[in-house]
């Protein structure tokens, strides 16, 4: 029997607290090979409900479709962070993800007075926060988190496809699948690639970087 998680005690027992204003943040994008990672710190209300809302990687695209356009609609504040290939090759991708979401609470049109963090631990935050292991399956704000980066990113692929469509960045969204590997070895690496990523660098070393 399939266990039902209890989306809101994290946030129940805050609210037992007094604290209203409480924020998810969640990251989508450290795995790709090419593009930024995208974080989104969102703030909801307590009457929030929207059934059937969980890790963004368990929905279908259509249904993500559908809860982005909600959580939009009736979040009390929404806010992206992203940092670019060239902040990842710099410093990492872990290093990258801390950036982008400081960046996303940061823009919050709101204060939050709690924020849930779904994995990553933002030791120079200075408002008080928790860090939750598959925390984007385990609290309503973080899901709502992860489905806003997530759209929100797959969005950017979508435009790369458009300018790329032999890539194929439509399907794969950057992840590093066979026929990515495929494209990149016969069209080159064009801008975006993370070039310090093994698979990156490993290509480097067999194709060329491709002129806009």
């Amino acid at each position: 029997m399939k266990e039902i998680v209890d989306l809101y005690q994290y946030e129940r027992k805050l609210w037992n607290q007094g604290i209203s204003y409480i924020a998810g943040v969640d990251e989508v994008g450290r795995g790709p090979l090419i593009g930024p990672v995208v974080t989104a710190c969102v703030i909801l209300p307590k009457d929030f409900t929207l059934e059937g809302l969980t890790d963004s990687k368990k929905l279908t695209e259509k249904k993500r479709n559908e809860f982005y356009e909600y959580i939009m609609n009736h979040a009390l504040s929404i806010s992206i962070g992203i940092q670019d290939e060239k902040i990842i090759d710099q410093f990492n991708i872990y290093e990258a993800t801390k950036l982008a979401m400081y960046e996303a609470i940061e823009k919050s049109s709101i204060v939050p007075e709690h924020i849930l963090i779904d994995a990553m631990k933002l030791e120079n935050l200075k408002i008080p926060n928790t860090s939750i292991i598959k925390g984007d399956a385990k609290s309503i704000s973080i899901a709502a988190a992860s489905v806003i980066a997530k759209v929100t990113r797959d969005q950017m692929m979508y435009e790369l496809d458009n300018k790329y469509p032999q890539y194929g960045f439509a399907s794969h969204k950057g992840y590093p699948t066979k026929k990515h590997v495929e494209a990149i070895l016969k069209y080159g690496l064009i801008d975006g690639y993370r070039k310090t990523f093994k698979p990156v660098s490993t290509l480097l070393e067999k194709t060329v970087v491709c002129k806009k």
